[in-house]
């Protein structure tokens, strides 16, 4: 019995021993904390000013060395803001043969200078605002006229053709054209009548034509001022099939006449000036009704204004899209 409980206790003792020697739990690390890498914002892109970006671009290359020969280049890179009406390589290219030489020429440096001075605004002038505007004053001081016409913006005559051009002081919009100021330019359209930029337009053929059958020409080329509210050649064709037909007959001049005289308002009434309006009284001596809705402006409830402040020699002409009829 003595032997059996030493063999046992030995046996306790080897299996302690064999247990302190077997392997040691394996125990899973603790995970590592990551850290999230801050978001960094992109850097702002950097401007160039007018100079520097009309040279970058590579279609400016007239326009930069007009500004050298006229010592503008430290003007344009200044604080500003400027808004520079850009006339392309090809606007400077379509002056008339040997213009361009002669106005780089030192001795007309001043005529220079006042060119592309009148193609620049004062301030940053967004396309946005430049569309809902009739004019603006150039750094020269004198006016450029803005219009609208089947959605494209005219400086003058010029198309402006890219808009919004950003650099560090101020924006460029891109012209098809040089326009020129009114000491520098023969002809513009201050120097035409009414019927005159009828005719050239291209626009107002029926118009022209009732005009000379109603003997109006010469009244309307007269002194004035008179406000042409004139139909298109659409407006005409839209009228009752052979109402136009009719109205040219000589039986029916004095139709006519009243017709076309209820086009012309006397004196020079702006579009801003027409948009205040509620009624103005024609030649004819009935009222059109002038409401404006959505920004634009109808006669008579229906037809509307689609082009504004054609200036001409003897008044303005608005354009409108459909024949005003007086009451008979």
């Amino acid at each position: 019995m003595k032997r059996f409980s030493m063999f046992a206790m030995l046996l306790v003792t080897v299996s302690l021993v064999l247990a302190a020697c077997g392997p040691a739990e394996t125990q899973t690390p603790a995970p590592t904390a990551t850290s999230i890498p801050e978001a960094t914002s992109s850097p702002e892109p950097v401007l160039n000013d007018i100079v520097d970006t009309a040279v970058a671009d590579g279609r400016f290359t007239t326009l930069v060395a007009g500004l050298q020969a006229a010592e503008l280049v430290e003007t344009l890179k200044g604080e500003g803001p400027f808004t520079v009406f850009a006339p392309t390589d090809e606007a400077f290219a379509a002056l008339p043969a040997g213009t361009l030489d002669e106005l780089l020429k030192p001795e007309n440096k001043q005529s220079l200078t006042d060119i592309l001075l009148y193609h620049v605004v004062p301030g940053s002038v967004m396309a946005a605002d430049v569309s809902g505007m009739t004019s603006a004053t150039t750094v020269l001081g004198e006016d450029v006229a803005i219009k609208v016409d089947m959605g494209d913006v005219y400086i003058n005559d010029a198309k402006v053709i890219v808009t919004d051009i950003q650099t560090s002081n101020g924006i460029i919009h891109v012209l098809d054209a040089v326009i020129m100021p009114a000491m520098n330019e023969a002809i513009t359209e201050e120097n035409k009548t009414i019927v005159d930029i009828a005719v050239a337009d291209g626009r107002f053929t029926t118009l022209v034509a009732a005009l000379e059958a109603a003997e109006l020409v010469e009244t309307l080329n007269g002194e004035g001022p008179f406000t042409v509210f004139a139909p298109t050649d659409e407006a005409f064709a839209a009228l009752p099939a052979g109402t136009l037909d009719s109205l040219l007959l000589p039986e029916n001049k004095q139709q006519l006449t009243d017709i076309l005289l209820y086009h012309v308002v006397s004196g020079k009434v702006m579009a801003a000036d027409v948009a205040t309006m509620t009624s103005a009284t024609t030649v004819l001596g009935q009222d059109v009704t002038i409401t404006v809705q959505d920004g634009k402006v109808f006669l008579n409830d229906t037809v509307e204004v689609i082009i504004t402040d054609i200036e001409a020699s003897n008044g303005v002409i608005h354009v409108i899209d459909a024949v005003l009829l007086p009451l008979e």
